[in-house]
Order: C-alpha cells, then structure tokens, then sequence
C-alpha cells in the first residue's frame, strides 16, 4: 500500500463515515475503479480508529456530561430493581434511560448482528448491485424520514424504546452501503427527533461501536510482525481520517442547522446509478 493510497482511502474514510452516503460502499468501489489491491484489515482498524479518536473528541464535553450522570443513574435503577420498582418516585425505574444508557442499548443489536454474521457481511454482502440496491434504497428512506419528520423532540425525551429502534437501525448498516449515520439519522428523524438531535446521537452512537471494533481487530494488528513494513501508510490512514472526520462532524451539525439532506439523497442515488452502470458495462 503507497502512502498515496492510504491518504487517498483515508480522506474517503474520514469524509464518508459521519455524512449519510456510507463509507463501506466508498472504500470497496475506489479501489475497483483505481485498480488498487484490496487494502489490509490493519489499514481499516487504523482508519477507524482515526474516526473513532475524532468523534470522542468533537463530543468530549458531552461523554463527560454523559458520565457523570451515569452514576446517579445507576443509583437509582438498582434502588428500584431492590424495592420491586414500586415506592416513592425516587425509587422507581426511571422512565427514560438517559443518554450514557440509551447509546449502550442502541449497541446491542448491531454487536450481536456482527458477531453472529460477521462472515457473511464480510464477504457475501460486498457484492456491487447488492451496494447499489442499498445505496439507493436507503437514500429514498432517508428523503422520506425527513419529509414526515415532525423535529419535536430532542434527546432529553430519548425513551429505552427510541434507543432499541436506532440501534436495529444501526445494525442494518452492516449491509455495505447502507451508512450507518444515515440511518441511525433516518431513524431518528421517523421517531420525530430534530435533524440536529438525531445526527448528534447517531455520530455519539459511532463511539461504543467504534471501541468495539477497535478491540475485536486491534489485537491482531499490535502481533501481525508482517506489518512492520506498513507502519507509515497505517499512520497516514489514522491521521486522516481522524482530521477529515472531525472537519466533517462539525461542518455536518452546522449545515443541518439550516439546511436538508437531500443534497445527500440525490448524491446516493446518483451513485447507486453508477455502480449499476459499471456492473452492466462488464
């Protein structure tokens, strides 16, 4: 892999991850039209990781807010779960499950998708028409989700349901092309939270996600002697695409501020096209 490509694939990874246009679909068809070698998985952790350190970042002020309400909240479940749930209001489940745990529930169906799949969506699934299907499918749900988004709630009013609806939402990003911000945003716009609250949640909901993949791969990539070769294009890709990330994350919130998604719509449809056109050409 040249420094080049890693640049190249990493400013992919880090613009495409947090925009609703899915970065799987970018980082398979780049490679097919330049012609490059399929990149290692070190180079996908590294990259990911780049985004992962960005979004904590961006979001550090509201993961410390996030956990320092953690601990109150916790009091109060297990003060419930010993009382029977019944009692005064200060010992009952609390009825919504506040941020810190809403993004915990919302990781569970996508955790347990991947680890059950994992395979299949590695191999099966990075299929072209199958990429294009989904780019363009899920771009028309993401223009629907916004045409009858009502934008009334914010994330004070996230329920344990809200949570478990955006995380099965989560988990059909496994599907390359797909975007998992677009639609953990669609979800989130069809349970009639703003634009601006539903990115937020989805581009936080990329955190435990993020940890956990980091985890399940960083390993391999520490002990692989074969990549001591590498280390500079693994450096680049984590480099840019944490920069190219956070550029993105913010410039995203501003832009929703005022603005709709359907720049987003057009472009995935507009690249299913293509990809469909390339199939058909071969």
């Amino acid at each position: 892999m040249t420094p080049f490509e890693a640049f190249f694939l990493a400013l992919i990874q880090g613009v495409t991850e947090f925009l609703p246009i899915s970065s799987s679909a970018h980082l398979i068809l780049v490679p097919y039209l330049m012609s490059w070698q399929d990149h290692p998985l070190a180079f996908d952790v590294m990259s990911n990781g780049g985004t992962l350190v960005a979004a904590v970042f961006y979001f550090r002020h509201d993961l410390r807010r996030t956990l320092a309400n953690l601990g109150p909240r916790m009091g109060q479940g297990l003060s419930a779960l010993r009382g029977g749930g019944r009692g005064d209001a200060g010992s009952r489940l609390p009825s919504k499950p506040g941020l810190a745990f809403g993004l915990v529930i919302a990781s569970l169906p996508v955790l347990i998708i991947a680890f059950l799949f994992h395979d299949w969506f590695a191999t099966t699934a990075r299929q072209p028409v199958l990429i294009a299907s989904t780019s363009i499918g899920f771009g028309l749900l993401l223009y629907w989700s916004e045409r009858i988004a009502t934008e009334h709630r914010d994330l004070d009013d996230l329920s344990w349901w809200d949570s478990l609806v955006i995380g099965c939402g989560q988990a059909l990003a496994l599907l390359p092309g797909t975007s998992r911000s677009g639609i953990t945003i669609t979800s989130g716009l069809a349970l009639g939270f703003n634009r601006g609250e539903a990115a937020r949640f989805s581009f936080l909901l990329a955190i435990p996600v993020g940890v956990a993949a980091f985890l399940r791969d960083g390993y391999e990539v520490v002990v692989d002697t074969s990549l001591h070769g590498e280390w500079q294009s693994l450096l680049i890709g984590f480099v840019v695409s944490g920069l190219s990330a956070y550029a993105v994350i913010g410039w995203l919130l501003r832009w929703l501020a005022h603005s709709s998604l359907s720049i987003f719509v057009v472009y995935r449809v507009l690249l299913g096209l293509v990809i469909l056109g390339l199939v058909w050409m071969q």
